[in-house]
């Protein structure tokens, strides 16, 4: 019988936000796999090992994504990623594949997802807690109320472009962008917009700022931004 393939999402940070189920289904599994190497610099690896102490007992296999935006060799990556987790699974092995966040959410899983159904097997998506959901709930403050709209943008925007959207804009990811979407948000005015972020939300160096000027260019790639237009204005 052929295995079970989980994407599993640990959550932004905070290990006490990894699920039961998510639990559950890693303890179930005889393979991890991580999308980076070496396993202790992985985001996932860290995050689930402070709630899943016994991940160590598990096989490891770190399967790390090419950074690219050249559309051949991603796919080539991809495929050979695919291929890899497949002869796992023909071997009778569950495996859960680990991911910051939610699978669901600009995930690397997904490309992997796709082809294993495509294919006829057995995979499971495990929700965890988005980044920006948790990002909200530290600062205290509701992504949108009433009708406000909530857009979620990832970190390959076009900035401009999304200041003729409504409600409330959530920037993933913007370690790299920070410069430009402080330059972006002076020239519409400051004024006009309530602006909240959050670096490495749930990690011991946390950090939250309701200060544009208080935005590091250099806070990293797990850097979420809130920007909200201000009542009445």
């Amino acid at each position: 019988m052929r295995g079970i393939l989980y994407g599993i999402g640990v959550g932004p940070g905070d290990p006490e936000l990894i699920t039961i189920k998510a639990l559950r289904c890693m303890r179930e599994s005889d393979v991890i796999i991580l999308p980076s190497e070496p396993s202790e610099d992985c985001y996932a690896y860290s995050i689930a090992k402070a709630a899943f102490t016994e991940i160590d007992e598990k096989e490891i296999i770190c399967m790390p994504f090419l950074m690219t935006k050249e559309k051949k060799e991603l796919e080539d990556s991809h495929n050979k990623i695919y291929r890899n987790i497949s002869e796992l699974l023909d071997s009778g092995k569950n495996v859960a594949f680990l991911t910051i966040g939610d699978p669901s959410i600009y995930s690397t899983y997904s490309y992997i997802h796709r082809r294993v159904l495509a294919a006829g097997g057995n995979a499971l998506m495990v929700s965890g807690v988005p980044s920006f959901c948790a990002a909200a709930a530290a600062i205290g403050i509701s992504l949108g109320e009433n009708k406000e709209e909530i857009h979620v943008i990832p970190g390959s925007y076009d900035i401009k472009e999304t200041f003729n959207l409504n409600g409330t804009r959530i920037y993933m990811k913007s370690g790299k962008k920070l410069a430009e979407l402080k330059n972006a948000l002076r020239e519409a005015g400051t004024e006009r917009f309530l602006i909240y972020a959050v670096s490495n939300c749930g990690m011991e160096n946390e950090k939250i700022t309701s200060e544009l000027e208080a935005l590091s260019e250099d806070s990293g790639y797990l850097t979420v931004v809130m920007v909200k237009e201000k009542d009445g204005i």
